[in-house]
């Protein structure tokens, strides 16, 4: 690191707390801090929906997986426009129907307080999950190898760019989180074409770098669908089907998103965005893990024990960052992998604060909360999230695999689960508060026996079936369960929920 990248950095840092600083000002509601009044830009909203989904998870993980594995991640891209129609007709219309603040507040309505604590619960633990595995991987991705730290101080490090976040989101809300996302994801649009421009200009062209064959250290190539193989076409666009359906109709950042526009037109303005930027970058990365892999064959006395084709794959990237980059364009990648996890950190931390608030807060009050104890308390929230994310940060370590895998077993574990609470509010007329239990029990249990098999000294089923398989039994055992009579019967959302 030289001092034009420290002061790329810096200026960087700086100018995110600004934001920050400047739309505190503005937050004079609860209402206005967790919804920008419910009429934000489409466009801005769909920018920050995609930063925050790409976090530097996916920001490291791709190219490392593009390296290791191969491009057939990359099919999931093919299910896009599937998405767009499901997402964008089957479920933000309902969604944007409902004058809810908490996503879970629909599930009330429906189910009883029970089934929104569970649901409210399952997201939290989801996403403070992935805060804590957002924090790590930077830090240990990252900041450890690009600035030669010590654990000590790339623990100190992780918790400084955490600050940083905590306090832009807990002072500016979701005006300022949104800005921020949407410069951010801009960024990393910049950093990872950046990339690839220099490779391709050091290397004398893009035929440098692009395989001419399928690469003899990477999966073989698969279509169709296999329980036991890691990945195939169909099982990776079936993945990207169920993980866009379940987080964009079920998890608190994303409706938060839909809720923060107009109407439902706006809101699927914003989901197109989304998706046109997150195929954008993904590609790109993608093509970035191909343009590393030329330049270290080119330079194969960069290889360490630590980051090479096959060991260490995810942290080739972030070595190529070092030792490939020119003084200031060094420092702009290192602010495009931090501008991925601190877009995420922020609409994580943003969202959860309002779950807890909404949630959660009023079952412990017999007075209801001001608006203005009501704002000041979510700030607060806020911070004490921050703190036991950097304390969970320290356990992921833990957990074994590449950066997908940890997406899997860690991010992307509850994702279905928590849908078909969902699902079975919007689409079974006959379930009923025990059989959304039942089901919310059952996917559980199916997503924990396939991410976690090996653990529990069971039979392998790839990460690719976690979604799917818990989402399908979860929704069959919701459906027997609602003719079981046990417990009260549900009442169908037919009118805005207040």
């Amino acid at each position: 690191m030289r001092t034009l990248d420290w002061i790329v950095i810096i200026a960087y840092a700086l100018g995110m707390l600004a934001i920050g600083r400047f739309y505190g000002r503005q937050n004079e509601t609860s209402d206005d801090y967790h919804l920008g009044g419910r009429k934000m830009s489409p466009f801005a909203v769909g920018l920050s929906l995609f930063a925050t989904l790409t976090s530097s998870l996916s920001y490291l993980a791709v190219p490392g997986e593009m390296i290791k594995h191969g491009p057939m991640q990359m099919a999931q891209f093919l299910i896009f426009p599937l998405i767009g129609i499901a997402v964008g007709w089957g479920l933000i219309p309902f969604i944007m129907r409902q004058k809810v603040t908490s996503a879970y507040a629909m599930l009330e309505v429906r189910f009883g307080s029970s089934v929104r604590l569970l649901g409210a619960s399952m997201f939290l633990v989801m996403r403070i999950g992935w805060m804590a595995t957002i924090l790590f991987a930077t830090s240990d991705k990252v900041l450890a190898p690009m600035l030669g730290l010590s654990p000590q101080a790339t623990l100190l490090a992780g918790i400084v760019m955490c600050v940083i976040t905590l306090i832009y989101t807990a002072e500016g809300g979701i005006r300022a989180v949104v800005l921020t996302d949407a410069i951010q994801s801009l960024i990393m649009l910049g950093g990872a074409a950046l990339v690839i421009a220099i490779i391709s200009f050091h290397l004398g062209g893009v035929s440098a770098w692009w395989p001419h064959q399928w690469a003899s250290h990477w999966d073989d190539l698969r279509v169709g669908f296999d329980s036991t193989t890691r990945m195939t076409v169909f099982g990776m666009m079936t993945t990207a089907f169920f993980w866009y359906v379940c987080t964009c109709g079920s998890d608190q950042m994303a409706i938060q998103r839909w809720l923060s526009t107009r109407d439902a037109k706006a809101a699927r303005h914003s989901l197109f965005t989304t998706l046109w930027a997150e195929a954008a970058v993904g590609l790109l990365l993608g093509m970035v893990g191909l343009a590393v892999v030329g330049y270290f064959t080119k330079h194969p006395e960069l290889f360490t024990e630590n980051a090479s084709l096959i060991k260490g794959a995810d942290r080739l990237f972030p070595r190529f960052v070092m030792v490939g980059l020119p003084a200031g364009l060094t420092g702009i990648i290192i602010a495009a992998v931090l501008a991925a996890a601190m877009s995420s950190l922020s609409s994580g931390m943003n969202s959860t604060s309002l779950v807890i608030t909404e949630d959660f807060v009023p079952r412990f009050r017999s007075a209801p909360l001001d608006d203005a104890t009501r704002l000041r308390l979510s700030r607060w929230i806020s911070v004490i999230i921050g703190i036991v994310v950097i304390l969970l940060s320290l356990l992921v370590s833990r957990i074994q695999g590449n950066l997908v895998d940890l997406c899997f077993r860690v991010v992307n574990l509850l994702t279905a689960p928590l849908f078909v609470l969902f699902f079975l509010a919007m689409f079974i007329s006959r379930a009923t508060t025990f059989s959304a239990l039942l089901a919310g029990a059952t996917s559980i249990a199916v997503a924990v026996r396939i991410g976690y098999a090996q653990e529990l000294g069971l039979p392998p089923i790839s990460m690719m079936w976690i979604m799917p398989a818990s989402f399908t039994c979860g929704v069959l055992a919701g459906v027997i369960g609602s003719f079981i009579p046990i417990g009260p019967g549900a009442k169908p959302i037919t009118s805005e929920v207040s």
